[in-house]
């Protein structure tokens, strides 16, 4: 008997829909981070895109714990002298909530190539419709 080994070929991806309303952004976006690298699944490769397809609604409604609003800050940097920009989290939520999520779930995998490609299975949306119905995506329930 061999190891099964998971590839392109003998994956199957799913869709899941996951609700950010009234909960933490770290939290769901811990979730996502699982679905997308597939680490939910028994044929779970690690050096192998495996992942499914996560649709993240609500994230206008997702809440930071504790000070995380006033204290946590989003840098950007120009690479030229004086280039820093600086933006609180409570603004970012306010204004791009998609990016701060998309941020959070990026930080939670791991730095290599199979991140990229799995970000691209990433939807993210500020309210409660998303254009996805088609593909008949399961609901998945952030503890």
């Amino acid at each position: 008997m061999s190891t099964f080994m998971a590839n392109k070929a003998n994956i199957e991806r799913k869709w899941y829909v996951l609700d950010a309303a009234g909960k933490p952004l770290g939290k769901t976006a811990a979730a996502a981070a699982v679905l997308l690298r597939g680490k939910h699944k028994p044929e779970y490769t690690p050096h192998a895109d495996c992942g499914d397809f996560v649709i993240v609604v609500n994230a206008d409604k997702a809440v930071l714990t504790g000070k995380k609003a006033e204290q946590k800050y989003y840098r950007t940097h120009s690479g030229y002298v004086g280039g820093l920009k600086e933006t609180k989290y409570r603004i970012l939520m306010q204004s791009k909530p998609e990016l701060a999520m998309r941020l959070a779930v990026r930080g939670m995998m791991p730095r290599n190539i199979v991140t990229k490609d799995s970000l691209t299975r990433l939807k993210i949306y500020r309210g409660a419709e998303h254009p996805h119905a088609a593909q008949k995506p399961e609901p998945w329930t952030v503890e």
